[in-house]
């Protein structure tokens, strides 16, 4: 559009360099002009008498010396305005240019942000702070950064993440490949100065080598101020930190693949990561420490067995999930983040007792420019016909960023009830993972990443994974 507009104003201000002398010159110079062409006669072969011409610019025979003088002052005037105008055109385009590729220092902040308030963000870790992980991606991707345009319709606008693996594992029934991770379409678009759209489109291929499509994000929000932000449609549940800071693109993360407590439902997690419904976030007001709150209430999690985990459309029972949290940053230590939040939701089986679920989430998290410090603990309690079950589990990760090279190591653990009605095939999990990541670009990065798991009543399981992800 910026373009179609600049040819627009050069045709006008040509236009204007050629009529406006003859509305500028004083009006007793137009009106002798007028009678001197009265008194004279066209000349035959006169290009102004031609058909299909354009007829000369008249030039005044009766003004001489100070008028043509100024005439030309203007002439010159209007040309050098053209040219500072051309030239701020020039650095229009330059910023708009930098706003498809800004640097990351701000997408580092809004995304800090988005993990702390609740605030729906593509997955970013806030270590970043110049173009990965070890510095984090200068692609400014937040739907809270898009501008709209000034008077026009809402602008859709796409940002694309993937990778490409190798996997190396020991696991029995599963060969050594090449692998593609998911497609992650990141769409956002701002309808006015208060409403938003975020979505996020998912192209990932199966154990059968089938691509299968599906919506993992699509909200609508609405933002009244700092204190007042509700969405609503399929959202990523704020259960404790990692599922709000990181979404889908493995580009942002530090490590190759997710926490075994924050794997995704497709890929065996147990924690009920997508949701549809409302949700609410903002700041406490008045509240010390930079205390935020999030209120979430959707269809909750299916638990029949084959049903697809996240209840997009149809619900199980009547009753619906609720999520309630409260998270702090405060000033006087940045980088420091802290949160507790509780989930409630009725898992109903047919044939079966329903499950009363309840998960207890809480995290302690540093980050800077060059050290990344994440913890969390989560407890999930099913009550089931008078019994009660408890789920434990925890992962610890440390990154240390030099250059564009940053070494980690995680150690997660995760432990599953034999008897637990809803997770029992689980079990117990736990291990380390270390590994390197390395940017070598803004755009690119690359991981080796190393997993030891040890499983209860099962042998181990050693897996290497090189990754090589990537924005665009």
């Amino acid at each position: 559009m910026l373009s179609i507009n600049r040819k627009t104003f050069r045709i006008v201000l040509s236009c204007l360099v050629f009529f406006a002398p003859s509305y500028l010159l004083p009006e007793t110079t137009v009106h002798g002009q007028a009678k001197t062409e009265l008194a004279q006669p066209a000349k035959p072969g006169d290009s102004s008498t031609q058909t299909g011409s354009t007829a000369a610019i008249p030039v005044p025979s009766t003004t001489t010396g100070p008028t043509d003088d100024s005439d030309k002052e203007t002439i010159r005037q209007m040309l050098r305005r053209i040219e500072d105008l051309e030239g701020r055109i020039r650095e229009l385009e330059a910023r708009q240019a930098q706003t498809a590729a800004p640097t990351g220092t701000g997408t580092a902040t809004a995304q800090q942000n988005a993990a702390t308030e609740g605030i729906d963000s593509p997955a970013a870790s806030p270590t970043n702070t110049n173009g990965g992980q070890g510095a984090i991606p200068p692609v400014a991707i937040t739907h809270d950064d898009h501008q709209d345009l000034p008077n026009g319709p809402p602008r859709l606008q796409i940002q694309g993440f993937a990778d490409v693996n190798f996997r190396a594992t020991n696991e029995k029934g599963r060969n050594n490949s090449f692998f593609l991770g998911q497609l992650d379409l990141f769409l956002t678009s701002r309808l006015s100065e208060k409403f938003s759209v975020l979505s996020e489109l998912i192209l990932e291929a199966g154990e059968d080598n089938a691509f299968t499509f599906e919506i993992h994000r699509l909200l609508l929000k609405y933002s009244r101020n700092e204190y007042f932000n509700l969405s609503a449609g399929r959202y990523h549940t704020s259960i404790g930190y990692y599922n709000t800071a990181f979404h889908h693109g493995s580009f942002f993360q530090t490590t190759a693949n997710r926490p075994f407590l924050f794997a995704f439902e497709s890929r065996g997690g147990i924690l009920p990561l997508h949701n549809v419904g409302l949700s609410l976030t903002g700041r406490i007001p008045s509240a010390p420490l930079g205390l935020r709150y999030v209120a979430e209430i959707g269809n909750g999690r299916a638990a029949r067995p084959g049903a697809r985990p996240v209840q997009t459309v149809v619900d199980e029972n009547n009753g619906k999930s609720f999520n309630l949290g409260i998270f702090a940053r405060p000033r006087q230590v940045p980088g420091l983040q802290t949160g507790f939040s509780v989930y409630h939701d009725r898992l109903t089986r047919p044939g079966v007792p329903t499950v009363d679920q309840t998960i207890m989430a809480g995290h302690l998290i540093y980050v800077n420019d060059r050290t990344e410090l994440l913890n969390e603990a989560i407890v999930f309690r099913h009550a089931q016909a008078g019994r009660i079950f408890y789920i434990p589990g925890f992962y610890t990760q440390f990154s240390r960023r030099f250059d564009n090279l940053r070494p980690f190591f995680r150690y997660q653990y995760v432990n599953v009830p034999g008897d637990d009605p809803i997770y029992r095939a689980v079990g117990r999990r736990n291990g380390p993972s270390v590994g390197v990541r390395y940017d070598l670009s803004d755009f690119v990065n690359f991981k080796a990443q190393y997993d030891h798991t040890g499983r209860r009543r099962l042998s181990a399981l050693d897996e290497l994974i090189l990754q090589l992800s990537f924005t665009f």
